[in-house]
């Protein structure tokens, strides 16, 4: 049998397989207050995921400052297949003096979910209704400011960038015009290279993959940090209902098209989908399993000597 056959036939076997038994996915949202997360959630998903919270007054407002890791699953479909979607948003992310708190709690939650992986892991029999909960990739919105990016910024990705597949994003880039645009990217990727920040960088191999795979790929790393805004608002526009934002001096059409799908539904409905769970599960996953039993083998080894007698 012919190499492409063979491999067009394994891939529709694959398709029909998560056809019938659907697909699961986990994508963390994380950004200062204002940034527009929720709204982009929701408009991804064209329903209320995440409520807006209600800020009328200082004293409300103040309140929603902490932390709070949020998770929600919602049921899609794509192309007859079935997605299990669920997104954690946290809210009061870098809204203090001192995040170093909101950094720990969110890295504490990733890590507990390979924890949970690891104790059914253990198991003498497993559970065969558990669910893996690990987060496959994490969204990071970063503040259209213009100019490169803030000490918070990097600090967050670097730190997190070893136990989850970040991808930048600018948020509310309708408040640049292009050129302001793209220069701001010119500027984060540089940081990102010069702080040797890991994100998920659209990963190919020249040697097993095919020209269009590397193609599509270099295409995506050249769209990095990815630009997005969402609107809730919908409006008629010749006669179809439409999202948008309205300004003066026009609409910012096709929110989802252009600005969300351009790159979620890429790797959510594809193979980037396939490779961002193979990354967690092979190399960040199995890189803290290394740790934690390397970590807990030398404290045994400690114990032991300690509890040896005395010659």
């Amino acid at each position: 049998m012919d190499g492409a056959v063979r491999a067009a036939l394994l891939a529709n076997n694959v398709r029909r397989k998560n056809a019938k038994k659907g697909l699961s996915f986990t994508v963390m949202c994380v950004g200062a207050s204002g940034l527009g997360k929720s709204t982009f959630v929701n408009t991804l998903c064209e329903s209320n995921v995440f409520p807006k919270k209600d800020t009328s007054s200082p004293e409300k407002a103040a309140v929603e400052k902490t932390v709070a890791i949020t998770p929600v699953t919602v049921e899609m479909e794509e192309d007859g297949v079935k997605l299990s979607l669920t997104i954690i948003d946290t809210p009061g992310f870098g809204d203090n003096i001192n995040n170093e708190a909101s950094f720990a709690d969110i890295l504490t939650y990733i890590e507990k979910q390979y924890d949970d992986i690891l104790a059914e892991e253990s198991r003498i029999k497993r559970n065969p209704k558990f669910q893996d909960h690990r987060v496959h990739a994490l969204l990071y919105f970063i503040t259209p400011t213009g100019h490169s990016l803030r000490e918070l910024d990097i600090e967050f990705m670097k730190k997190l960038g070893a136990r989850v597949n970040v991808i930048p994003v600018i948020a509310k880039s309708d408040t640049m015009v292009p050129s302001e645009l793209a220069a701001f990217k010119k500027r984060v990727m540089e940081d990102i290279a010069n702080y040797k920040i890991p994100i998920y960088y659209f990963p190919y191999d020249d040697e097993e993959d095919d020209e269009e795979t590397i193609e599509e790929n270099n295409e995506l790393r050249a769209m990095l940090p990815f630009a997005v805004v969402g609107s809730e608002e919908e409006v008629i526009l010749n006669g179809r209902r439409v999202r948008c934002r309205q300004y003066p001096w026009g609409v910012v059409e096709g929110i989802l098209k252009f600005f969300g799908s351009d790159f979620i539904l890429i790797f959510l409905f594809s193979s980037h989908l396939h490779s961002l769970k193979e990354i967690t599960d092979d190399d960040l996953y199995e890189k803290y399993r290394t740790e934690k039993l390397s970590r807990e083998g030398a404290v045994d080894e400690d114990d032991d000597d300690e509890e040896q007698p005395a010659t």
